[in-house]
């Protein structure tokens, strides 16, 4: 989001209050929604920057479907347009289904009257040209499920990353950590009142040492099965030391001084594919560039150095 966007999103207490995702269809395996789990039919567009974003490249990828969904990623640099089309940048590439400039159009075409905010991910139909969502909790609940027929390999097929049995405590979970850490993070940084930012900040780190807490007895959030909500917290995590602790103002501990936190992040980020997923140069130059209001001279700082290769030795904490 742009710094004018951050501005608008403030209440009068300069608190940062997020607005909710507007296209919220379901793709189903048998097309009963209306969205049919097929092949190529549909079409992602994310920022490498993103936490939201890329949730849904992790599934895509643990779940085996990088030949089922292509995507393209914008640049960087959000301005005060949105997000935009670029292939002057690493990684990023035109729009390959409309030729838009700006992501802006894609939404406009799926719906002309559309005026709210300009958000990824966003999952096109290319069948029914419009989007079917933009709320990255959803979307990779879809993943996760109703593309199985589609798998790579019979064991993402069979990997369920939201089963049954646990979907009441990942729930549970994905409530608070959303609140307090995947949304706290921003609630700190575009805070615009000190009582705002206390607040936010405070929370947050309660809540880190509350995950630092359950990690301290679980190797995932749930036990020793990965889930969802460990794939929306990785997300976090895994920006929280390059960007969160300066930008952010989320100094008070860094991840790496949670000893729970920190092999836990490099326990996912070590998970066949995911690392794929970590694009630091487009997290690190998106947030610091593109938020004028907090780096009014858009310097991108030129650290930390991360070691996510370090032993982990968190499988030591799965129950036979």
């Amino acid at each position: 989001m742009s710094s004018k966007l951050v501005i608008s999103d403030v209440n009068k207490k300069g608190e940062f209050v997020r607005k909710a995702a507007v296209f919220r269809n379901w793709i189903t395996a048998d097309g009963s929604s209306g969205f049919k789990a097929e092949r190529d039919r549909y079409h992602l567009y994310v920022s490498l920057a993103c936490p939201w974003a890329c949730r849904a490249l992790v599934v895509r990828k643990l779940k085996g479907l990088e030949d089922v969904f292509p995507y393209t990623v914008v640049d960087w640099l959000l301005g005060d347009n949105g997000w935009n089309f670029t292939d002057k940048k690493p990684k990023c590439s035109p729009d390959p289904l409309f030729d838009a400039q700006y992501l802006r159009e894609i939404y406009i075409k799926a719906d002309p009257d559309y005026q709210g905010r300009i958000t990824v991910p966003v999952l096109w139909d290319k069948k029914n040209n419009t989007i079917v969502s933009n709320e990255s909790a959803e979307i990779i609940q879809m993943l996760n499920s109703e593309f199985n027929d589609f798998c790579a390999t019979v064991e993402q097929r069979e990997l369920d990353l939201y089963p049954e049995h646990l979907k009441a405590q990942v729930d549970e979970i994905n409530q608070w950590i959303y609140s307090d850490i995947n949304n706290g993070v921003y609630m700190s940084g575009f805070a615009r009142s000190q009582e705002a930012y206390d607040r936010a900040v405070t929370q947050l780190f309660t809540s880190l040492d509350r995950v630092e807490d359950i990690l301290s007895k679980n190797r995932y959030l749930t036990g020793d099965q990965l889930t969802l909500a460990d794939v929306r917290l990785f997300t976090t995590l895994i920006r929280f030391d390059p960007v969160y602790v300066g930008h952010f103002k989320c100094n008070k501990k860094r991840i790496v001084d949670y000893p729970n936190l920190w092999g836990y992040t490099r326990d996912v980020y070590n998970i066949p594919g995911v690392a794929e997923t970590v694009d630091k140069e487009h997290i690190e130059k998106h947030y610091q560039a593109s938020h004028v209001a907090i780096n009014p001279y858009r310097i991108v700082a030129i650290g930390p150095d991360l070691d996510y290769s370090q032993p982990h030795n968190r499988d030591k904490l799965s129950k036979a």
